[in-house]
């Protein structure tokens, strides 16, 4: 059985700026970005279809998550898809397909993450934690920009 998580958030600010600032460095770095002392984020980004995304992110050199997205479709400002291998701490790996919409709407820009293929819902629950802290450190950087 696969379980699919849907997170939206509005964010005020055009979807052409929202797009360009998740894939910007500096938006990639905040949306794994923790204010954690010591937090590690690195990340390299070939923005193209069939390129690679790939994040080391986690609390120390020894703790290191991995996602490494494959960019499937990228139709700027509205969507993204990628394919997500993500890499666990205790090495197992979990591939998903991740869409990223970003629609304006009142002047703001509904940005919708949908993840599927989770195979539980305890690790669904555990992605639906933490975005809300990355999308509110990418809004911070697409407020920053200003």
């Amino acid at each position: 059985m696969s379980h699919e998580l849907t997170f939206r958030r509005a964010i005020a600010a055009l979807p052409e700026d929202v797009f360009d600032a998740f894939t910007s460095p500096d938006g990639q770095q905040a949306f794994y970005g923790q204010d954690d002392p010591g937090w590690i984020v690195r990340s390299e980004c070939d923005l193209r279809p069939g390129g690679r995304w790939t994040v080391h992110f986690g609390p120390s050199p020894g703790e290191l998550y991995r996602h490494e997205h494959v960019f499937r479709t990228i139709d700027r400002p509205q969507r993204l898809l990628l394919t997500t291998t993500e890499t666990r701490l205790d090495q197992t790996t979990l591939v998903t397909e991740t869409e990223i919409t970003f629609e304006a709407h009142n002047g703001h820009t509904v940005m919708t993450i949908v993840q599927r293929g989770l195979p539980t819902a305890e690790l669904r629950a555990e992605h639906e934690r933490g975005l809300p802290n990355a999308v509110s450190r990418l809004a911070a950087t697409v407020a920053a920009r200003r």
